[in-house]
C-alpha cells in the first residue's frame, strides 16, 4: 500500500480491513489500468498472476460501512509468488448497467473472467475483444447474480419448449466463425469446422469444442462451456451458511471434501472460529484420500484417452477401496458432505486405523505397477511427450495452478506456501517437472499420490486426542450430547439447525490446494443467516481457457492428449 501511495498519490486509494488479512483497497476506475500495469510489471516483487475477477451487487446491502458507495463493486484478486501474497482491489460502480475498462490487454486470462462478470451481472467491459455470454445461453434474459433475478424455479413461470423457442435456441447454437474473428478459408484451402461434443468421450463431460481445421491440424479452437452451470453461487444466497455445504461437494465432484474445506475455511475466518487440532487432522486425512481418488480417475481416463483400455478398470477398482474407507468414516462415498463449520460431523469410528493402514499397505505396490503399465509405455509416451507444451510464464499469464503449474518447474503448493488446517505440521515434498508437456503433467500427479500417502500415514501415526468440533456458539450443529444438559445449548442447536448461524459482517477468502489446482471461496456476510455473496474460484475454469492457446498447431488426436493432461471437471468449470 505504501508503494502504491508513493506512485499514485495519497488520496487515490481507500484501504479496507478484511478478516482474511488480505491487503484490500478501493481505487477509482480511471486509474485502474495504470495501477494494474504498475502492479504487474513495474513494482518490485510484482503481481504476475491475475487470480480472479468478480463483482458484487450492492443494492440490497447496508451502505453504512464507510467505503465508497456503489450500486455494484468490481473485485480483482492478484497474486505475487515472490511476496507469497494476495492483493484485493475494488472499484465502485454507479448505474444499473455500468461500464469498466477491460484489462484483457494486460492479462490474457482476463477475457473469460470479464465475460463471466458481464454474463452474471450485466457489467460491460470497454475494450474487451469479444464480450458475450459464457455460462448462460445466448438467448437468456437477465443476469442471474443480480439481486432482482429469481433464485428459485418457483419464482419463475413454468418452462415450456414451444416450436418457436426451440428454433431460436437451435439458431443461437449455430457456430458462426466470423463472430470469433475466424476466416473460412486461407489462400491455399478452405478451413473445416468440426464440433467435438457436447457429448464426446474425450471431453469428460458435457463440453463443446469447435475446431478450425486445416486438414488434421488445429488452426484455432473455441470452447463452448456452461452446459453444467447450475447457479452454485446464486444458490449460496438462498441457503443458510450451514445448508450450503453439500452444494460445494458437487462443484469439483471428484474432489469430495476438498470443496467443503475451501468453503468452510472462509466461513471460519469470518466467524473467528478456531478448529481443534484433531478436527484439522481428520480434515487433512480425508482431503488426501480424495486427492488420490481424484487423481486415479484422471490417471485411468487419461490413459484411456490416448489408447490404453485396461488401466481405467484397475484404477477405478482402487478408487472403490478409497471409497470403502470414506464410507466407513463418513457414511457417504463420493459426496460425503461430512465437514461442518468448526470441524467435522462426527468423530472417527472405532477401527478406522485398521482400514487406513490396510490401504497404505496395499496402494504403493499398485502405483509401481501402474508406472510400468502406463508411464513407461512407449505408446503413452509417444502421445504425450512434447505435446501441449507451455512455459512457466505462459502458465502464470493464463492463471494455471496446481500440477499444471508445477509441471513447468515452479515448486508452488498452497499446502506448503500458505499452510491451512495444520498442513505446516506435515513432512511431504512438492513434486515438480521441467518440460511443461502432457507427460510431465502426468508425472507430477503420479508423484503427488505418493506424497498424499505420506501425509495420510502421518495422520495415522500422529492423530491427536481431543474434540472433533470447535466449542463455539456458531459451529453447526452444536455437539449433540450437550443439548440434553442445558436449555441454552438446546436453543442454540434449534436456531442453528432451523435458521442457520448468524455470521458476523465482513468478507474473507480462503485458498486451498485442491485436487486440480488453487480453489477458493470468497464469502461476504452482511450479518445474516445466509451469505450476501459467495464467489467460487475454480482451477478448471482457468485451465479450460488455456486450451485454445496450447492446442494451435497440433492435430485433433493431440487435442485429446492435451484435454486429458489438463485434468478438468466440467462442473468445476461451470459451477
Amino acid at each position: 500500500m505504501e508503494q502504491l501511495r508513493l506512485k499514485f498519490g495519497e488520496g487515490v486509494f481507500t484501504e479496507q480491513p478484511a478478516k482474511d488479512g488480505i491487503p484490500t483497497c478501493w481505487l477509482p476506475l480511471d486509474r485502474l489500468r495504470a495501477v494494474f500495469t504498475y502492479l504487474k510489471s513495474e513494482i518490485s516483487r510484482p503481481y504476475p498472476l491475475l487470480y480472479d475477477i468478480t463483482a458484487i451487487d450492492e443494492r440490497s446491502r447496508s451502505k453504512n460501512n464507510g467505503y465508497p458507495s456503489s450500486q455494484f463493486t468490481i473485485v480483482y484478486h492478484l497474486f505475487s509468488f515472490e511476496r507469497n501474497s494476495f492483493l484485493r482491489l475494488k472499484a465502485s460502480l454507479k448505474g444499473d448497467y455500468p461500464t469498466v475498462p477491460s484489462i484483457t490487454s494486460l492479462w490474457a486470462n482476463a477475457s473469460w473472467y470479464e465475460r463471466e462478470v458481464y454474463d452474471m451481472f450485466g457489467i460491460r467491459f470497454e475494450g474487451h475483444p469479444n464480450l458475450r455470454r459464457i455460462l448462460m445461453p445466448l438467448t437468456w434474459e437477465g443476469h442471474p447474480l443480480r439481486k432482482e433475478h429469481p433464485a428459485r424455479a418457483t419464482e419463475m413461470g413454468p418452462f415450456r419448449l414451444y416450436d418457436e423457442k426451440q428454433d431460436r435456441e437451435q439458431s443461437a447454437l449455430q457456430f458462426k466463425p466470423e463472430d470469433w474473428g475466424m476466416e473460412r478459408q486461407s489462400q491455399d484451402s478452405d478451413f473445416m469446422f468440426l464440433n467435438i461434443g457436447p457429448q464426446h468421450p474425450g471431453t469428460h463431460g458435457v463440453l463443446r469444442l469447435i475446431l478450425q481445421l486445416d486438414g488434421e491440424d488445429i488452426v484455432d479452437l473455441v470452447p463452448d462451456i456452461g452446459f453444467h452451470h447450475r447457479g452454485a453461487e446464486k444458490m449460496a444466497e438462498r441457503q443458510s451458511w450451514h445448508t450450503y455445504i453439500p452444494y460445494t461437494d458437487r462443484i469439483d465432484y471428484l474432489g469430495g471434501v476438498n470443496n467443503n474445506l475451501a468453503y468452510l475455511l472462509a466461513v471460519e475466518k469470518l466467524a473467528g472460529i478456531q478448529v481443534p487440532a484433531r478436527a484439522q487432522m481428520i480434515r487433512i486425512m480425508m482431503c488426501e484420500f480424495f486427492r488420490i481418488a481424484s487423481h486415479l480417475v484422471w490417471y485411468g481416463t487419461f490413459s484411456q484417452d490416448v489408447g490404453q483400455l485396461s488401466p481405467v478398470f484397475y484404477m477405478f477398482t482402487d478408487r472403490e477401496k478409497i471409497f470403502d474407507v470414506v464410507e466407513a468414516v463418513c457414511g457417504g462415498r463420493m459426496h460425503p458432505n461430512w465437514f461442518r463449520i468448526g470441524g467435522v460431523a462426527q468423530d472417527l469410528p472405532k477401527g478406522w486405523e485398521t482400514l487406513v493402514k490396510k490401504f497404505l499397505d496395499y496402494f504403493p505396490k499398485k502405483l509401481r505397477e501402474y508406472d510400468k503399465l502406463v508411464m513407461a509405455n512407449s505408446l503413452f509416451k509417444a502421445r504425450t511427450v512434447g505435446i501441449g507444451i507451455f512455459t512457466l510464464d505462459e502458465a502464470i499469464e493464463w492463471g494455471a495452478t496446481g500440477a499444471n503449474l508445477r509441471a513447468c518447474g515452479l515448486e508452488w503448493d498452497f499446502r506448503k506456501k500458505q499452510p491451512y488446517s495444520g498442513y505446516e505440521q506435515f513432512d511431504f515434498e512438492v513434486p515438480i517437472a521441467m518440460n511443461g508437456d502432457c507427460y510431465d503433467r502426468a508425472l507430477v500427479r503420479v508423484a503427488e499420490m505418493r506424497q498424499s500417502l505420506r501425509i495420510i500415514e502421518q495422520c495415522l501415526k500422529n492423530m491427536p486426542e481431543g474434540a472433533y468440533k470447535a466449542d463455539h456458539p456458531l459451529t453447526t450443529p452444536p455437539i449433540k450430547k450437550h443439548t440434553m444438559k442445558d436449555i441454552e445449548t438446546l436453543i442454540t442447536h434449534f436456531l442453528n439447525v432451523s435458521w442457520g448461524p448468524v455470521i458476523p459482517p465482513g468478507e474473507a477468502m480462503s485458498c486451498i490446494e485442491a485436487t486440480k489446482g488453487a480453489n477458493s471461496y470468497y464469502a461476504i456476510s452482511d450479518g445474516n443467516t445466509s451469505p450476501y455473496r459467495v464467489r467460487v474460484r475454480t482451477p478448471s475454469f482457468a485451465h479450460m481457457q488455456m486450451i485454445p492457446y496450447i492446442s494451435r498447431g497440433y492435430t485433433v488426436a493431440d487435442l485429446l492428449s492435451i484435454l486429458g493432461a489438463m485434468d478438468y471437471v466440467l462442473a468445476d468449470i461451470d459451477r
